[in-house]
């Protein structure tokens, strides 16, 4: 006869599936799971006595067990043999050496491995997401305090890796404070759906006996159970959200990252890092070689790389409660908050300490006559030209200084007069010291105080306004950790009740 799945006599497991599956999947439980299994395990129990499906005299000895097996079994020793399917299955061994068959087989009333496996992996990413979090925002909190402090700083601004336009270090931080905001607003989104509890959605369809799945969310830290209880097994956007987050993010901060690479280059040199910050070679002496910052491209790409491979594996995976999503999934994406925690440490730390330097700034801006775009405004302010005609002038004189290798301020009014009365007939009513106020960075910048712009009040108002915002995203995380404190000390209570006298 051939065996079926009834009467198959082979031994369970196969030594190659538990050693390249089970035993992985064991340790990835006890590593990272452990403490879900047991606050879930409690607040299970603590909702069936509530709800009458599990009297008192059932309740208690089994809460006493689950005591009892805290007590007395050190997880973080445990080592795989074979003898159960998972983690799951021990703790329900380990249930029925102590109270038998019947009584410990009641804890899984109303509840499967489905919705347990996923509520453990929400439980597993929030925790996650909050140290991540705290970490954005203590960023975001270092990019507006420099973005202050620099706000009347001159650098050069690029465009397509060329010399564009003259703007202040603060301007250029809050711009990419501006971006960070939208990630952590992406972040906090994912929070918010990683945060409906799966529980009571059993295997797919709830349960037939009276279960409180409000109860069960609240117990177990969670702001409301997700509704659809075929989508608690199912839906896996609480992953692809979080994970695309986290991708856009540290995507984002990348470029930032390359752009302090390019700054700090001897070529450039508008940013200085400091010698903490630095390495020397072994055997060029005259080298200061900033590679944190290339520790924190690398890392930064690492982390979209595995945060990108979350969103692969759960490519075009079928609708349902699979293995593609679980266990050693799940594992592989944690080490995108390991690495993105890292760069975001080291970016608070740095950032605060780099310093522009303003000899190289004033050099690069006088080489490249980036202040020029303003000439051609003012010739449209001052001289009624149309801004082509401007556009055609400001280009003429650039060319005409740097090819001599000069200064605009200096060495630029000639040539100015003179293509200005070439193209217009007539010679501009626009002097030597008016010229060199225009063309200056000072007033280059000055003169864009509009909404976003660089200019003093623009750029202050700016600052204040992402601090409120700032104020905001941290009010919204201590009241997220005050209700999870709430709901661990609530559960404490209910369980200890059901413990009683001991």
């Amino acid at each position: 006869m051939t065996p079926g799945p009834f009467n198959d006599t082979s031994v369970f497991p196969d030594p190659v599936y538990k050693e390249t599956i089970l035993r992985p999947l064991f340790d990835g439980a006890k590593d990272h799971h452990a403490e879900g299994f047991r606050l879930i395990d409690r607040a299970h129990l603590v909702m069936l006595h509530e709800t009458g499906i599990l009297t008192i005299e059932q309740a208690r000895p089994i809460a006493q067990a689950l005591e009892a097996i805290d007590d007395e079994i050190d997880v973080s020793a445990l080592t795989y043999t074979g003898e159960v399917e998972d983690f799951f299955f021990l703790i329900e061994k380990e249930l029925r050496k102590r109270l038998g068959p019947d009584l410990a087989g009641r804890l899984h009333t109303a509840r499967s491995r489905n919705d347990i496996d996923h509520t453990l992996f929400k439980l597993g990413l929030k925790a996650r997401i909050d140290p991540l979090l705290e970490r954005l925002v203590r960023l975001a909190e270092t990019l507006a305090s420099v973005a202050e402090r620099e706000s009347a700083t001159l650098i050069v601004a690029y465009t397509h890796g060329q010399p564009a336009q003259p703007t202040v270090f603060g301007h250029y931080l809050a711009a990419m404070l501006e971006t960070l905001l939208r990630d952590i607003a992406r972040l906090e989104a994912a929070r918010d759906i990683v945060d409906h509890s799966p529980m009571g959605a059993a295997a797919i369809t709830t349960s037939g006996f009276p279960i409180d799945r409000d109860l069960m969310a609240r117990l177990l830290g969670f702001s409301r159970p997700l509704q659809n209880s075929y989508g608690c097994i199912a839906s896996i956007d609480y992953i692809t959200s979080t994970y695309s987050a986290i991708e856009l993010a540290f995507l984002h901060l990348g470029r930032f990252i390359q752009d302090l690479q390019f700054w700090t280059s001897f070529e450039v040199g508008q940013v200085y890092v400091p010698n903490a910050f630095v390495q020397i070679s072994s055997i060029m002496p005259q080298k200061r070689n900033p590679v944190p910052i290339e520790h924190m491209r690398h890392l930064a790409s690492q982390t979209v790389g595995r945060a990108r491979a979350m969103l692969t594996i759960m490519h075009n995976t079928p609708f349902t409660d699979m293995n593609d999503s679980e266990g050693e999934s799940q594992g592989f994406g944690y080490g995108a908050f390991e690495g993105g925690g890292r760069v975001l440490d080291l970016l608070a730390a740095l950032v605060p300490a780099l310093r522009i330097n303003p000899e190289r700034v004033r050099e690069n801006i006088r080489r490249s006559c980036i202040t020029v775009t303003e000439l051609a405004d003012s010739l449209v302010r001052r001289e009624g030209l149309s801004f082509r005609e401007a556009h055609e002038v400001a280009a003429e004189v650039s060319r005409a200084v740097v090819a001599i290798g000069g200064d605009i301020q200096e060495d630029g009014y000639e040539s100015f007069q003179e293509t200005f009365e070439r193209c217009t007939g007539r010679r501009a009513a626009v002097d030597r010291a008016q010229f060199a106020e225009i063309v200056s960075p000072e007033n280059f910048v000055a003169v864009r105080d509009r909404f976003g712009g660089p200019a003093p009040r623009a750029l202050s108002e700016a600052i204040a306004g992402y601090n409120q915002e700032i104020t905001g995203i941290r009010h919204r995380m201590q009241e997220a950790k005050r209700r999870g404190e709430a709901s661990a000390q609530d559960l404490h209570s209910r369980f200890n009740a059901l413990l009683g006298d001991r």
